[in-house]
């Protein structure tokens, strides 16, 4: 029978490896939405979606066509990106926006920071421009892009 020491090191060793394994699978912490599901809410007037990425990176792939540009990066910080928002939404927090980046992470930071600041129906586009876990993304999907060289 192991000693009482082992155990208690085995049960550590095993609640670590636990939390390891949640940390890497977490769930997103608000609602998705594909890129396909996306380009099709943007196509019936159903939904804004913003691209939240940099001028360099607009510049670089194209932006989702009818897609809104608003870079995370705001004077003011994330009050300023939420103003920002919430101008492009003619004021109204209850409208539905979904966010677009590169892979999914940063537009998943800015849907917890939109939904804190009371935005009601905000959704990640998890798959992102260039594809992640969550899909190919917009991009590779093929979908409609809209050049921006004068970003």
């Amino acid at each position: 029978m192991p000693s009482h020491a082992t155990r208690i090191a085995r049960n550590a060793a095993l609640g670590l490896t636990a939390l390891l394994l949640l940390g890497a699978c977490s769930a997103p912490t608000g609602p998705q939405m594909s890129a396909p599901e996306a380009q099709q809410g943007v196509a019936a007037g159903n939904l804004t979606l913003i691209d939240i990425r940099t001028p360099a990176e607009w510049r670089q792939t194209g932006v989702a066509t009818g897609a809104k540009r608003i870079d995370m990066r705001q004077p003011g910080g994330r009050q300023g990106f939420t103003a920002a928002v919430e101008q492009a939404l003619g004021g109204n927090k209850e409208a539905p926006v979904a966010l677009i980046c590169r892979t999914g992470n940063r537009s998943e930071v800015m849907q917890a920071t939109l939904r804190d600041a009371g935005f009601t129906q905000v959704y990640n586009v998890g798959e992102g421009m260039a594809g992640s876990g969550a899909g190919p993304g917009w991009i590779r999907r093929g979908l409609p892009v809209q050049p921006c060289p004068n970003c």
